[in-house]
């Protein structure tokens, strides 16, 4: 099949990888000419070092060359950077499948990925993928389990056959919101878990947070109409794990230096890459203060990332809240 990726990081390049490896045309569409170069060269030493990238891969700094010449367009861009890109895709749109890499949630709306997509596109076909997935190991061949989800099954099945392969598995499932939200929500709990890193890497602490964390998930998802189920799978408990822990996790990363002492806008401005859960932690903590739904570990992360509170005090205020049954 002709495959268009928007995003050249390293979630794009990783994937693009793949999908060429799997016998498709590929096209990346990217805003970099250094990335372009690199690409060309069969790399990409700007998000994914050390690993080589098919030159048959065709990247282009042409969205509308791109766009016209494939039947899946896979959307490898920042969350907050979605509706931005989606006005200028529309131009060129023919109802290709979009499939959605992206995790996180509009700041000033609280939508989701597929809302804002459906919000400028008429109809679209749309699957998102997620899972326990940094692009790093996928683009090393190390063998991943993931999610494809849409409303309409068929289309969850053509990008389960078109994007499985040998060490990339992929399952189906028709909870588009539960799949988003977990992806999404995870970066703020990983946020979190760097942070017990920073301080002090306190194992007990960090596994009561991620269990306290996917319980603040799914009671958002449950709100939103998501299946609880969806959470304790690969979209959801899995990705939490894999978020939390791994040395590859940017968010994860980003609550180390501040558990270390650094401050927000210094580690942003030292990083190449895009920790989602800094922004979708913004677009939490006004939604859940409006629907009134209980989320203190993401309150507290918002607190820390914004009102200057110091991480010590806020795990402290944590474990004095009210006394009550687990469930």
């Amino acid at each position: 099949m002709n495959i268009g990726v928007l995003g050249s990081g390293s979630w794009g390049s990783a994937i693009s990888k793949v999908l060429l490896n799997n016998g498709h045309n590929v096209r990346i569409w990217t805003t970099d000419e250094k990335v372009l170069s690199a690409l060309k060269n069969g790399e990409n030493p700007y998000y994914l070092p050390g690993i080589s990238i098919p030159k048959t891969i065709k990247p282009s700094l042409s969205l509308q060359e791109v766009v016209e010449n494939s039947e899946i367009l896979i959307l490898a861009i920042p969350a907050q950077a979605v509706r931005e890109v989606l006005e200028k895709l529309k131009l060129y749109y023919n109802d290709q499948i979009i499939v959605n890499l992206s995790k996180g949630i509009e700041i000033n709306t609280h939508k989701r990925v597929s809302e804002v997509i459906s919000e400028i596109l008429n109809n679209p076909k749309y699957v998102v993928l997620s899972g326990p997935s940094h692009a790093e190991e996928v683009a090393r061949d190390i063998p991943t389990s993931i999610v494809a989800a849409s409303e309409n099954k068929n289309l969850a099945k053509i990008i389960q056959e078109n994007f499985s392969n040998v060490s990339f598995r992929i399952y189906t499932n028709d909870d588009v919101i539960g799949v988003e939200i977990g992806g999404s929500i995870k970066n703020v709990i990983a946020i979190a878990a760097g942070v017990i890193d920073g301080i002090g890497g306190w194992d007990n602490s960090k596994a009561a947070l991620i269990t306290r964390g996917l319980a603040e998930i799914i009671r958002y998802g449950e709100k939103k109409g998501a299946k609880k189920e969806t959470f304790m799978g690969l979209a959801g408990l899995g990705d939490l794990i894999v978020t939390c822990n791994s040395q590859h996790s940017r968010n994860r990363y980003v609550g180390e230096m501040i558990g270390r002492g650094k401050v927000l806008d210094e580690i942003i401005n030292n990083m190449n890459m895009v920790a989602e859960g800094v922004y979708t932690v913004k677009a939490l903590y006004s939604e859940i203060k409006e629907l009134k739904i209980e989320m203190p570990i993401v309150e507290k992360i918002y607190e820390v990332l914004y009102l200057n509170k110091d991480p010590k005090k806020a795990i402290h205020e944590l474990m004095i809240r009210e006394l009550k049954d687990e469930n």
